[in-house]
C-alpha cells in the first residue's frame, strides 16, 4: 500500500518534467501600461498584457513612475517583440522575458535606473548587478532620495 502513493507521486513528477515549455509569444507592443507592463498584440489573436519578468518599476502614482513608463514607451511602443518563457499568473497577466532586438527589456529598465531587480525573500533578483551599477551611478530613480519599491510604497501609502 505504501508504494502506491509513491508511484503516483513519481508519475506526476515525471509528467510535470515532460511537459513542453510554453511557446514564445511574438507580436507588437501596442500599449505601455506602466514601467514594467506592456500589451503585446500578435499578428493573429487577441492582445496580451505582459509583465516584464525580473523588473519592478515604480507605480504610476509614485515618484519616477511616469518617467519609468515613458522610458519603456520610448523603447518599445510599436516595436516587434518576443516574449520568452511566458507564464500566466492568477490575475490573468502573462509574465515573461520581453525581448526587443535581442535585448531583455527588463534588464534595460533596471540598467537605466527605471526599475529595480525583482526580489523574492532572500533572492536579490536576476538583475542585481545592473541595479547596483545604476544605483552607484545614480541613474533614474536612484537619483532621488528615499525611492520606495512598490510593495513598500503600498505598505506606507496604500494603493494608488
Amino acid at each position: 500500500m505504501k508504494t502506491l502513493p509513491g508511484l503516483a507521486l513519481a508519475l506526476l513528477a515525471g509528467a510535470a518534467l515532460a511537459a513542453p515549455p510554453k511557446k514564445a509569444l511574438e507580436g507588437r507592443v501596442t500599449q505601455v501600461v506602466d514601467g514594467n507592463t506592456v500589451v503585446v498584440t500578435p499578428a493573429e489573436g487577441a492582445p496580451v498584457r505582459v509583465r516584464l519578468a525580473g523588473a519592478e518599476a515604480p507605480l504610476a502614482c509614485q515618484d519616477w513612475g511616469p518617467e519609468s513608463r515613458r522610458e519603456l514607451a520610448d523603447r518599445a511602443q510599436g516595436h516587434a517583440v518576443t516574449v520568452t518563457r511566458p507564464v500566466t499568473g492568477r490575475d490573468g497577466v502573462v509574465t515573461g522575458s520581453v525581448m526587443l532586438d535581442g535585448q531583455d527589456l527588463a534588464r534595460h529598465m533596471v540598467s537605466e535606473g527605471h526599475a529595480w531587480s525583482t526580489r523574492v525573500k532572500w533572492d536579490r533578483g536576476p538583475f542585481v548587478k545592473e541595479e547596483r551599477v545604476a544605483h552607484a551611478l545614480q541613474r533614474g530613480l536612484h537619483s532621488m532620495r528615499g525611492a520606495l519599491r512598490p510593495a513598500d510604497f503600498r505598505r506606507q501609502h496604500g494603493p494608488c
